[in-house]
């Protein structure tokens, strides 16, 4: 496999134009220890990475042990093909990784400041609000930002949380409190969690019901991985209800049209209207005390400065949940 390296080398002089020109564009330059550091590690051996730096091997060579006596370890076992790093070196290597990384999003950020507006924006949702809120958020900031392009990402409460430690997304709207020191909270605004059904139900009449009104009727519930199966769960121990499910699923989409066509009932957070869109579904909210507590948290990692992009439709979404929450 062939590499570029025309970005590891030492730049030359530029003439008053080419400097001129290349403003824009440029990128933050990394330390140059740590892009040799990188290299040894891609190529495997400090005779590799120095071809495609093009400079000495032993000149490379010389850095790294200069490296080592100041750190006062080996980074490197030296074998007859190659390096290995050892357990120091491995340390070494993911900070250099996640310096390198941070300094190439830094650099996008300089960018999107200088000129129009740009980037990648991640968000995990649960599934009623990447349906009810998500969409119509994004495509508002878009009319104002065209360049921004945006990643959805629908999940349960603890692969949202591991995306967000991870920055896999930059910001995340859930209805379980992330339970974790390096998670933020945002903003917060109370949500109807709510029995869905076909119009035409029995119970369709009710303006508000409790479980107990719906135990005669088949249930249809989520499995145990979305925040709403943890509530019921809670609300029916602390009762003497009893759930018999005739259909149990991780996704909302699924339940809801398992109601369309039959006689059950359902449950989900609602961010919408409490009548489904085109009035194919009804949503009745439901009044048990530990039901009606729940609410649909913005989130983000703490510690972490968003892109000029994602921290702008962070605030959109912070707007929108400080709107409802007064509603």
């Amino acid at each position: 496999m062939s590499h570029d390296p025309s970005h590891l080398t030492a730049p030359r002089e530029k003439r008053p134009a080419e400097k001129r020109s290349a403003t824009a564009s440029s990128r933050v330059r990394p330390p140059r220890l740590y892009v040799y550091f990188d290299a040894i590690i891609r190529h495997g051996s400090i005779r590799s990475a120095a071809k495609a730096l093009r400079i000495a091997s032993s000149a490379l060579n010389r850095r790294v042990l200069d490296l080592e006596e100041e750190l006062g370890t080996s980074l490197f076992d030296r074998l007859q093909s190659g390096v290995r790093l050892t357990a120091a070196g491995e340390a070494f290597a993911a900070h250099v990784r996640r310096t390198l990384g941070d300094l190439h999003r830094f650099g996008d950020q300089i960018r999107e400041l200088q000129g129009l507006m740009g980037g990648h924006v991640g968000v995990g949702a649960a599934e009623s609000a990447a349906v009810d809120m998500v969409p119509g958020a994004v495509a508002a900031f878009q009319r104002e930002h065209p360049g921004v392009r945006f990643t959805v990402a629908v999940g349960t409460p603890r692969t949202m949380l591991s995306d967000l430690l991870d920055d896999r997304v930059d910001m995340i709207l859930t209805h379980e409190r992330p339970d974790h020191p390096d998670v933020v909270i945002l903003a917060a605004a109370p949500k109807c969690f709510c029995a869905l059904m076909h119009p035409a139900h029995p119970l369709a009449a009710h303006p508000r019901l409790q479980l107990r009104d719906c135990q005669d009727y088949p249930i249809v519930l989520a499995d145990s991985a979305l925040a709403g199966r943890s509530l019921i769960e809670t609300t029916l121990a602390r009762s003497s209800l009893q759930f018999a499910p005739v259909l149990i699923t991780n996704m909302v989409e699924v339940m809801k049209q398992y109601v369309r066509n039959s006689n059950a009932i359902c449950f989900q957070f609602r961010v919408g209207p409490a009548t489904e869109q085109g009035g194919d579904l009804v949503a009745k909210p439901l009044a048990d005390p530990e039901l009606s507590k729940a609410s649909l948290m913005l989130a983000t990692r703490r510690g972490r400065v968003l892109p000029p992009g994602a921290a702008s439709f962070c605030e959109k979404l912070r707007g929108l949940l400080q709107e409802t929450a007064t509603l």
